[in-house]
């Protein structure tokens, strides 16, 4: 009865094709990711509603809480605004059109350490290096909690050099956001 059902749904998605129909599937091109490669990549669909707009200004702040599921991957909220700035540069939106913002607290402090601390805790290198670089480049504010750094007892000696102190990751927030900055959580 099982096998039966399972060849009545595998025939069915594949019909269409068989009948010389368009097929369920389609084929996309690459996603291309030139402004940082190591995030993921964007497709450009024609014909789309809310498509980016080269004449817009983009404001928003990524607020960085999660570290990654491995220590080789790159943080959640790196790879979303790495992404964006790639959909932004593959569309034409102008580089001085995007205002990023990245607030690290929470987990994500591991992911901002720097190469011999992170070698030391995690045994690898750290992912996130050459993108907070590619990021700094682009003009993305980085920063992370200084009431965080104070209350674990971090040295700020110990952290990436492209991510600056600020006083506190919710000063940082609400300071952006009241200046029209939208909110993005990872």
């Amino acid at each position: 009865m099982r096998l039966k059902s399972l060849l009545r749904i595998v025939l069915g998605l594949g019909a269409p094709c068989l009948l010389g129909l368009p097929c369920l599937h389609a084929e996309w091109p690459a996603p291309a990711a030139p402004a940082v490669p190591e995030a993921d990549g964007y497709v450009v669909i024609p014909k789309v509603a809310v498509a980016p707009q080269p004449g817009r200004v983009y404001r928003a702040i990524f607020d960085a809480t999660r570290g990654a599921s491995r220590p080789a991957q790159i943080l959640t909220a790196l790879n979303q605004a790495g992404s964006e700035l790639n959909a932004f540069a593959v569309s034409g939106v102008p580089p001085g059109h995007v205002k990023f913002v990245v607030v690290f607290h929470g987990d994500a402090i591991d992911g901002i350490l720097d190469a011999a601390h992170y070698r030391a805790k995690f045994g690898v290198d750290n992912p996130n290096l050459p993108v907070l670089e590619k990021m700094k480049k682009a003009g993305v504010e980085l920063y992370v909690c200084g009431q965080q750094l104070a209350g674990d007892k971090t040295d700020p000696a110990t952290l990436a050099k492209d991510v600056t102190v600020a006083s506190d990751a919710l000063i940082v927030l609400m300071t952006y956001q009241n200046d029209g900055y939208a909110l993005l959580s990872f």
